[in-house]
């Protein structure tokens, strides 16, 4: 039935608007047509084409693309920085950031350690701190090392990529490519 109408209304409508809805359904929308796309389907319709069977489809069509508005998300608490602060794996993971951007490799290294094995609670701090050692090892000639703290940010978290210009990096560039093909 949906194909049907939907086969209707595109033999009737003008190539822009055929287009426009072409365009609406490749991008997942399926029937859910946006509100500025309905009212031109609806002036169209309603200005060219009269017949009893075409608007008792677009009715169709239209009644169905209507959504049920939606229950209101409950937002999780916002955790604020004080909070942070007091779980010990984060405050290392601060700690070790903060030594890391002072150039003081060895006490960054130290921290970064600490709060993996206390247990940092996002994925992607684990993956942020993973990166950061992977960092300081490729940058003290500990290739393997580096390689390993590469792939445990990947499986710490699956999105993990450095960004153009961390990977384009002399020292740890390849071994990223290398590691992370």
């Amino acid at each position: 039935m949906r194909s049907a109408l939907l086969s209707t209304l595109k033999s009737t409508m003008q190539p822009a608007l055929r287009s426009a809805l072409r365009s609406a359904l490749s991008w997942g929308m399926s029937l859910q047509v946006s509100l500025h796309m309905r009212s031109r389907l609806r002036s169209h319709l309603t200005s060219r084409l009269r017949s009893p069977t075409v608007a008792a489809c677009t009715a169709c069509l239209l009644i169905g693309c209507a959504m049920p508005p939606s229950a209101p998300v409950a937002a999780s608490p916002a955790i604020g920085l004080a909070e942070l602060m007091e779980r010990p794996a984060e405050r290392a993971l601060i700690d070790g950031i903060r030594a890391y951007d002072d150039g003081q490799y060895s006490a960054a290294e130290s921290a970064l350690r600490q709060a993996l094995q206390a247990g940092l609670a996002s994925p992607r701090d684990r993956a942020s701190a993973h990166k950061l050692l992977a960092f300081i090892t490729c940058t003290s000639a500990r290739v393997a090392a580096c390689e390993a703290a590469f792939r445990a940010a990947r499986a710490a978290d699956p999105g993990f990529v450095l960004n153009r210009s961390e990977a384009g990096h002399p020292q740890w560039g390849p071994v990223y490519r290398k590691a992370l093909p």
